[in-house]
């Protein structure tokens, strides 16, 4: 957990040890915290308490908690990786000392490291030891320990599984902990409600060996496999697929946006770890390359919004979207690129030619004829509106303006012009470039070129990586070295910060470019805190309610914590932020005709519901481009940019 998601730590902690309290009264939980920070200190216990009295910092600190189980997942490395075959183990709470002393004594003598992480109060720990199965030692190890810790559980009065059950691991050890007679008994209901043996067959009774089904054991060493994306880990784009623990937090519904597909549809194969598997098996083959390209495997990651939330919500950082990516463009290699992919890839070229063509290039949107022609031959849908070109664009703008001559007290910095607010809501750049000069940039805006992510989620990586590798070393021959890199659109400005990292790993100037990007949100925050900037009490957006919907990208990489401070530095105003998942639109997604129906059943899942739930005096904030579009067209509702709403209450 870095700082960034959580600041209620402090230091560097080993451990943490979360103590409940309740009471009657609100006096009383408070008094018993005290009496166990005097004793914990008295005993010489840990080096720091904290006191979470209050909602927010308990949901913190339980946000702490919650992503234990990912941060030692994502602590193994290629085939060794923590496994659960001991970690459902509960003991009598008075032994639970005596009882982990013992089991980390077996660990050690196995030369096992593990993370330990239970529940004291009932007896219960969730340990899992780090054992690598494509290691035939390894297996007899594991073998081994589960075997010693069943007999230690059972010493001290415990069970071998408690809350998370058997399943294939423990199943084998049944007839010995229930006996012959219970043992019989259970075969005997399965057979009575089971007679073909069709569910869960294996399980609870008749249990293979533990070490029968190994999936990393079985895996054939993987074929070297050239990639276009760095995946920086132990077998690599394997390897980062095959990450997925099949855990099943991408199986969730009802919260988070992870992952926006399988809630819409609710299979298997939409899902994060449905993907991976099929990815895993795919790398798997004698011919990777080939089996990327074939079209069952191309429909299972067709559905993948690229949102990102899985690198993020993912306990093990699976990145489908890069996964994806890669595996698209071994697809093209294999079948050519749709020329609707090229269209889409060559985003920033098309709104360019919209926008110094305008207003003739908005009428496909207006002609009915036309949209269905578009449907026909590039697959575009009709029931979408098309994004508006503007003809005041904001390069024009920016090159068309007087500026006020002076000093810039803060430097300069380089203002991504992106693809899409530039030509279609120059607005929003207008009022984010106005607001940065009054606090006291020089703003330097980049309309040179593309960040290549309207390529690279089409599959096009050698065309992103060439747009990236340009923009990047374009914005560091014509800036300061450390001066910030700001934007409006979340998805490109991430694209410099994340994905152009993984297309070009070994060029400094990338990185060096990746490490200045900033929210903007962030700037001027700091200018509300320094006093460089002032927001009226008697402005539009003061004193309202305002909803924010946040980027799927903006909340997998940073979050959208800065967004929340900056609009509730406007006077009077209450920002609420609904648990609303993803649009659905996902840039170029929503307006492909196959996609339509399942773009607009994401957003219907939570997002149209919660902007409709507000009265019509809240006002709508989006922070992405697509966003924008998905709320107006399926609520009827506009949506603006948070630096619109602060531009408006600044002057």
């Amino acid at each position: 957990m870095t700082s960034a998601r959580c600041t209620e730590l402090f230091g560097r902690p080993s451990a943490l040890l979360f103590v409940a309290f309740t009471g009657d009264d609100a006096d009383e939980p408070g008094a018993r915290l005290g009496e166990l920070t005097a004793l914990w200190a008295r005993h010489g216990h840990g080096y720091h308490t904290l006191h979470a009295t209050t909602p927010d910092r308990q949901a913190a600190l339980l946000k702490v908690r919650k992503a234990g189980l990912g941060l030692l997942m994502s602590a193994g490395e290629g085939t060794r990786r923590p496994l659960a075959f001991v970690e459902d183990t509960a003991v009598p709470p008075a032994r639970l000392a005596a009882y982990t002393r013992r089991f980390r004594a077996v660990l050690d003598r196995h030369g096992l490291t593990a993370g330990f992480y239970g529940h004291c109060s009932v007896g219960c720990l969730h340990i899992r030891p780090f054992v690598d199965l494509a290691d035939p030692a390894q297996v007899r190890t594991l073998r081994a320990v589960a075997e010693e810790i069943k007999d230690l559980a059972a010493e001290y009065g415990g069970v071998n599984f408690s809350e998370h059950g058997d399943g294939l691991a423990r199943s084998e050890f049944n007839r010995e902990i229930f006996g012959p007679r219970l043992y019989e008994a259970m075969r005997e209901v399965k057979r009575l409600f089971d007679p073909e043996n069709r569910f869960n067959p294996g399980k609870i009774v008749d249990a293979p060996a533990m070490t029968d089904h190994l999936r990393d054991a079985a895996l054939a060493p993987a074929v070297p496999l050239r990639t276009r994306l760095a995946f920086p880990v132990v077998g690599g784009m394997r390897g980062a697929a095959d990450r997925c623990m099949n855990i099943g937090a991408c199986r969730k519904t009802g919260t988070g946006t992870m992952c926006p597909s399988y809630m819409a549809t609710r299979e298997e194969h939409d899902s994060t770890r449905g993907r991976a598997g099929a990815l895993v098996k795919a790398l798997s083959s004698p011919d990777p390359r080939r089996a990327l390209g074939d079209e069952r495997l191309h429909g299972i990651l067709d559905l993948c919004l690229m949102c990102k939330a899985c690198k993020s919500e993912c306990p093990l950082g699976v990145d489908m979207a890069a996964l994806k990516a890669e595996a698209l463009s071994h697809h093209h290699d294999l079948h050519g690129v749709p020329v609707r992919s090229r269209l889409f890839a060559g985003a920033r070229t098309l709104n360019r030619l919209g926008s110094a063509t305008a207003p003739l290039s908005n009428l496909p949107g207006r002609i009915a004829l036309l949209r269905t022609l578009l449907d026909r031959t590039l697959g575009i849908t009709p029931h979408r509106p098309l994004p508006v070109f503007a003809r005041g664009n904001l390069v024009r703008w920016s090159r068309r303006r007087s500026r006020t001559e002076g000093p810039a007290p803060q430097g300069q910095l380089t203002f991504l012009a992106d693809s899409f607010t530039t030509y279609t809501e120059p607005g929003i750049g207008r009022a984010a470039v106005e607001l940065l000069e009054h606090c006291g940039w020089e703003v330097r805006l980049e309309s040179g070129g593309c960040c290549g992510r309207a390529a690279l989620s089409k599959g096009l990586v050698d065309e992103a990586k060439g747009r990236a590798r340009a923009l990047a070393h374009r914005i560091a021959a014509s800036s300061a070295p450390g001066s910030p890199v700001v934007g409006c659109e979340p998805s490109c400005l991430m694209t410099l910060r994340d994905e152009h990292r993984a297309m070009h790993p070994d060029d400094p100037v990338i990185e060096e470019v990746a490490g200045r990007v900033r929210q903007a949100e962030e700037l001027l925050l700091e200018a509300i805190t320094d006093g460089r900037l002032r927001l009226r009490a008697d402005s539009w957006p003061a004193g309202r309610r305002l909803l924010l919907h946040g980027h799927c990208h903006q909340k997998a990489e940073v979050g959208t914590a800065a967004t929340v401070a900056l609009l509730g530095a406007v006077p009077g105003t209450e920002v609420v932020e609904p648990d609303a998942g993803c649009c659905g639109m996902a840039g170029s997604f929503g307006y492909e005709s196959e996609h339509y129906d399942l773009s607009m059943t994401v957003g219907a899942d939570r997002l149209f519901p919660a902007v409709r739930a507000e009265p019509d005096d809240t006002v709508i904030v989006a922070t992405g481009t697509s966003c924008r579009q998905q709320i107006l067209h399926g609520t009827g509702r506009r949506a603006w940019h948070p630096l619109e709403i602060v531009r408006a209450a600044a002057w």
